[in-house]
């Protein structure tokens, strides 16, 4: 009788290509974990129990005080609030990835050569990475 492969090995086939995505001994995949605060990457702590939300006290803090301020001015949770400032910013970059977009098709239109292009999606997508930037 053959003998069944482990559940938590890689098979022959994933091992050989590396295509195999991280398991977590329980079988979960472990996905990269971000502050909810600020965004930054979380490091796998490696111990067992809730994952953390926070990077640091400092960002655990600021969204405590967020849902406080929340809860006091009556908006629904999931409300997302900015400041002039913030909303000003977040129209600059929105108006700079239209502008590079619109050079795209336009560079396209005119015949541009595939090395310029290729420079100029590369721009879209850094302006576009930027604009994913809230906070």
């Amino acid at each position: 009788m053959d003998s069944l492969p482990e559940i938590n090995s890689p098979t022959t086939e994933t091992a050989s290509s590396g295509a195999a995505p991280p398991v977590a001994e329980s079988g979960r995949r472990r996905a990269d974990r971000h502050c909810a605060w600020c965004g930054r990457r979380l490091a796998a702590s490696g111990r067992q129990g809730r994952p953390r939300l926070y990077c640091t006290q400092s960002c655990r803090q600021r969204a405590y005080e967020r849902r406080g301020a929340v809860q006091r001015s009556g908006l629904p949770e999931d409300a997302v609030v900015l400041s002039a400032a913030e909303i000003a910013d977040l129209q600059d970059r929105l108006f700079q990835l239209r502008c590079a977009a619109e050079d795209v098709g336009t560079a396209a239109e005119d015949g541009a050569s595939t090395e310029e292009l290729r420079k100029m999606a590369a721009e879209v997508v850094s302006v576009a990475a930027e604009l994913e930037r809230l906070r």
